[in-house]
């Protein structure tokens, strides 16, 4: 569930406050607070304060004529994106120095649309953290600063030897800007090494020179880069570059994400539960720690199929694979097929497994699952195993012979290994 969104909205024109509000409309995950002057707009701050995440500001208001309300936007740490009926280059450049996050001119519904959906962007830049790699430390502040306009975590290295430091420290640094010309261990240098452990779809690389050899951007790309910026740059294009690789990058997440996921029930399919779970079950298994391996099974799911139809029995699904991740999504869980989920719990002994899995039980025989005019209830047998074998597979098929046993004992059980 997408998390909603509070921003400022100035704007006096009730025409273009029209499009705007039909914009919004669009994106559900925006709560739009408006204000038609600067007095209002104060209004709404002082009485929504941190609430607020951004703000859209036209650029001439009355009782504002000369971008007061940016000014005081900018005060209240609000990230600003201005909106202007006249592109004015001088000015552009003034606000940009100032702090705002962009200057879009208002030409026609799709101005509009990149402005709130730029807002969308910088909620998800939250959550990217990105490496600055540049020996100069005016040049590595201003990117920096640049980055943090815009959300980005940023951390910064001042040569390549230094960055293979930080990236070991954070692995989770999505975006790496580097230049070129470093002491110790220059751009081209820094590309290759890292591109011995990370591929271009796990971490995007920008390279940046100020040097005016044309055969650079190609170099940089040859040896691994995603793209390439010349120095010096306008905002403008550094922000599309790293928006359009971010984006990129989310959208090979989500392909690989879906190809991880049961089509039905969003859950993880049984080929990536495998995948996963062997490593866990490896380390585990190394470590000399436990690992409780689960299979569950809902009781009678024919009779459901046989008195509601595929449609009935696809509900069901649906209803207790959202069970499981709330209240098991903290571990591995999977739909193995049909009826059949899969579970993996590391670090947790076969007693409490059991008890987890068995309180799990309960909530589940409790929840209905709504057919409409009427409520179905449905139950689920389970078997828990944390005796190691050769391989996960194996684990899994000792599980599998307990939830046997517990189906034999009259269902609605959970079965461990001492049972």
């Amino acid at each position: 569930m997408s998390v909603v969104k509070k921003i400022l909205v100035v704007e006096d024109s009730p025409i273009v406050t029209k499009i705007i509000r039909h914009v919004i409309k669009t994106e559900p995950s925006i709560e739009a607070h408006y204000a038609a002057s600067f007095a209002e707009a104060r209004v709404l701050v002082e009485t929504l304060g941190d609430e607020l995440f951004a703000a859209l500001v036209d650029l001439n208001l009355p009782d504002a004529p000369d971008g007061e309300v940016v000014d005081y936007t900018l005060e209240q740490k609000l990230p600003t994106i201005v909106l202007t009926g006249s592109f004015d280059e001088a000015r552009r450049e003034k606000l940009l120095s100032k702090g705002i996050v962009d200057y879009v001119a208002k030409e026609g519904r799709f101005s509009y649309s990149y402005a709130v959906n730029l807002v969308n962007r910088l909620y998800k830049n939250q959550a990217i953290k990105v490496l600055v790699v540049e020996d100069s430390d005016t040049s590595r502040r201003v990117i920096c600063d640049m980055l943090a306009r815009h959300k980005y975590q940023v951390l910064s290295a001042v040569d390549g030897i230094d960055a293979i430091k930080v990236l070991l420290e954070h692995p989770d640094i999505r975006l790496l800007i580097t230049d070129y010309n470093m002491p110790n261990m220059d751009g081209f240098e820094l590309v290759q090494n890292i591109r011995v452990k990370y591929e271009k779809s796990d971490l995007i690389i920008i390279g940046l020179s100020a040097e005016g050899q044309g055969s650079l951007s190609a170099k940089f790309i040859k040896n691994g880069a995603n793209d390439f910026l010349p120095k010096p740059f306008n905002h403008e294009e550094f922000y599309c570059r790293i928006m359009h690789n971010v984006e990129s990058l989310e959208l090979i997440e989500q392909i690989r994400d879906a190809a991880n996921r049961d089509h039905l029930t969003a859950a993880y399919n049984r080929r990536y539960f495998f995948a996963q779970g062997e490593e866990m079950y490896e380390q585990a298994k190394a470590n000399g720690s436990p690992l409780a391996a689960v299979v569950l099974d809902i009781d009678h799911f024919k009779r459901v199929n046989d008195a509601y139809g595929h449609d009935g029995g696809d509900k069901v699904l649906v209803a207790f694979s959202r069970l499981l991740y709330e209240t098991l999504g903290r571990f591995l869980v999977a739909r193995a097929g049909g009826e059949e989920f899969f579970v993996l719990l590391p670090g947790i002994d076969n007693e409490k497994a059991l008890s987890l899995i068995d309180k799990v039980r309960s909530i589940a025989a409790s929840t209905p699952v709504s057919m409409g005019e009427e409520d179905v209830y449905v139950t689920f047998s389970a078997g828990v195993c944390n005796t190691y074998s050769d391989s996960l597979d194996e684990q899994i098929n000792l599980a599998d012979e307990r939830l046997y046993r517990a189906k034999e004992a009259g269902r609605n059980l959970v079965i461990g290994d001492d049972e």
